[in-house]
């Protein structure tokens, strides 16, 4: 039996060594260390739970708030023979129960968990019997109130490291800014600071920002000129539409992509481009999580991200096999007015989000005081068209909610259909002797599918009408007839988000929206929002020096391949020449700031990109501050 990580990692993944940092973090961890691992998008942060957990005997608890990927994890862990179970809100009752029995008596090797689920004392309760090696927490910067995308129920985390004090803890995320790895930390209750922290910089991938009036233009122009497949993320899913027909028309190869398509549909999209039958996807930002393909040589955002985070890490999806790669943001003046405008509307007042909390239990038919930790498949369109209300209002207004603690809205999912056979095979011969249609079905379910007595097992539809001969509606209702004459249990295909109530439903009064806390929060959206634009609208500043700059890494160089550097080796000066600019600049501002525009225009005989490149140089070597437009001395 392997013992060692690189033993595990050789039997279970069939690779002979592991990547940067993966090894350390495993070594801390089986230390007993509590453990943050900053790794980057595509840097292997699943490895660093799986292999230290597999080293010991006991169960790791794994909490991540993507049930998506929950689930693809789940199942790539059962294909590699190790057993792995989740829970979360989506499932049926019994299936989480049969779930917690494989964790109690010791056959489960890995229990994922939806955040909310620690928010109930009685799961807690139930984990005390469990046997717990190891408790990773994905998305870790979930859990602090000054990240991005900050969710109440990762607070209750630390709750269950009090059932197992002695127990190692393993937090991991992509991206996280110098603040939110303090907090994390804080939060988690470590016992010491560790962490783990890969480069920011990615030496391979290209940075390159245009602004462009005619994007269309542009977008054709570098789809040709640079070989390879793609992303194209976009902002709504009728451009994802629009743009994919486009570059078709142009004599590109395209599909699109976005979480309103039919399952299947989707499914075929993101087969097509992962076997590089299609050669771009355009798509909002539902697509990538999860998707590790290497060879992606292109991302472009046609539309500005709402914050650095996320552009980082949809950007850090081209170039993972290490090869030359681009990532092209392409803008105008009108994506700047659109995107605050955009993140205004996300911001409703307290009193408009109290309406959508009154219209939601309506709408659930919830009775105030009731529906606490009870979880419903939410039809976000519906809703938003039943009560006439803006998809942006309520979608945001949830959102407050959310962070506020009295609701958890978990991200839809491609939920395959499950049966669990209930009765005893005796029973179900009897009901086959005397159901022939039925029969047809069970028969081609009994040879297809393994496991229907003693587990929840994903079945086809469409699959069991192809060979019996009986269309797949008809199916489904033979199904839902036997599971109401508890011959089985018949869990349909659903692609929709679960919303659960944290609280029991309350009157609208009594929702206490924090005022500190929402201007508080409100102000850094908008912040994060101006960082992005600055990075977008930065002539001066290497890109990649930007990025990891704002994630902490202040002493990194120029990445020499971004637009910004090229366009400086384009422009060298002679040193008289530069020394000479250098010093006008420094007497210009050497009593109070000036924008960039007003350095240009003060008379100075060299063309404006030699200026720009000669104060690019000065705030690169620290001897004057960028503050967004505003160039000033260092101290004044």
């Amino acid at each position: 039996m392997p013992s060692t990580p690189r033993q595990i990692l050789k039997q279970y993944w069939g690779f002979d060594t592991f990547r940067s940092l993966q090894e350390e973090i495993i070594l801390s961890v089986l230390q007993g260390k509590d453990t943050l691992a900053l790794l980057p998008t595509g840097g292997g942060k699943s490895i660093c739970f799986q292999v230290p957990a597999m080293c010991r005997e006991g169960l790791c608890l794994v909490v991540t708030p993507l049930v998506a990927l929950m689930t693809d994890q789940v199942e790539n862990l059962k294909s590699r023979g190790i057993v792995a179970v989740e829970m979360h809100s989506g499932m049926h009752p019994r299936e989480m129960e049969m779930a917690f029995e494989k964790c109690a008596d010791g056959r489960a090797k890995f229990l994922y968990l939806s955040p909310e689920r620690l928010e109930t004392r009685k799961f807690r309760e139930m984990l005390r019997g469990i046997h717990v090696t190891l408790i990773a927490v994905d998305e870790a910067h979930c859990i602090s109130q000054w990240g991005y995308d900050f969710r109440p129920p990762y607070l209750r985390i630390a709750e269950v490291r009090n059932i197992f004090p002695d127990v190692p803890l393993l937090a991991l995320t992509a991206t996280a800014v110098p603040a939110v790895v303090d907090d994390i930390q804080l939060k988690l209750e470590f016992r010491e600071k560790n962490v783990f922290s890969k480069s920011f910089v990615r030496t391979n991938l290209a940075y390159v920002v245009s602004r462009e009036e005619d994007k269309i233009k542009k977008l054709l122009r570098v789809c040709r000129g640079v070989k390879g497949c793609g992303i194209i993320y976009v902002r709504n899913r009728r451009l994802t539409k629009e743009i994919a027909d486009l570059l078709v028309h142009n004599g590109i190869s395209a599909g699109f992509y976005h979480a309103g398509l039919e399952p299947a549909v989707r499914l075929a999209r993101q087969h097509e481009w992962m076997q590089n039958q299609t050669r771009i996807i355009v798509a909002t930002n539902a697509f990538g999580m999860g998707i590790d393909k290497p060879d992606v040589r292109l991302v472009i955002h046609l539309d500005l991200p709402d914050t650095l985070e996320a552009y980082y890490q949809e950007a850090g999806r081209v170039g993972r096999d290490g090869e030359k790669s681009y990532a092209v943001m392409l803008f105008n003046d009108h994506d700047i007015v659109n995107s605050r405008h955009h993140l205004a509307l996300a911001w409703p007042d307290p009193e408009t989000v109290r309406l959508v909390y009154q219209a939601l239990g309506n709408f659930l038919q919830l009775p105030v005081g009731a529906g606490k930790d009870v979880s419903f498949d939410f039809d976000f369109e519906k809703f938003s068209a039943s009560y006439s209300m803006k998809p942006v209002t309520v979608f945001s207004a949830l959102k407050i909610l959310e962070r506020d603690g009295y609701l958890s809205l978990n991200d839809a999912w491609d939920d395959p259909s499950r049966i669990y056979f209930t009765c005893s095979k005796e029973d179900l011969y009897r009901y086959q002797l005397e159901n022939a249609e039925a029969d047809k079905v069970l028969r081609i379910i009994l040879r297809s599918y393994s496991g229907v007595f003693t587990d929840f097992t994903r079945i086809s539809e469409n699959e069991i009408a192809r060979r019996s001969g009986i269309d797949a509606p008809r199916v489904a209702e033979l199904l839902f007839r036997m599971q109401k004459l508890g011959v089985l249990d018949y869990l349909p295909h659903k692609n929709s988000p679960q919303l659960i109530f944290n609280t029991e439903r309350l009157n609208p009064d009594d929702i206490s929206l924090s005022k500190t806390f929402y201007t508080q929060r409100k102000k850094e959206a908008f912040a994060m929002l101006e960082s992005i634009i600055r990075y977008a609208t930065s002539t001066i500043e290497c890109r990649s020096r930007m990025l990891v700059a704002y994630f902490g890494e202040i002493k990194s160089e120029n990445c020499e391949v971004c637009d910004v550097c090229i366009s400086r080796r384009r422009n060298a000066l002679n040193e008289k020449q530069s020394e000479e600019i250098e010093s006008l600049i420094l007497s210009f501002i050497a009593n109070n700031a000036l924008t960039i525009t007003e350095i240009v225009s003060k008379g100075i005989r060299y063309k404006e990109n030699d200026v720009l490149a000669v104060l690019r140089g000065l705030i690169e070597d620290g001897r004057v501050q960028s503050e967004g437009e505003n160039i000033r001395l260092p101290g004044t």
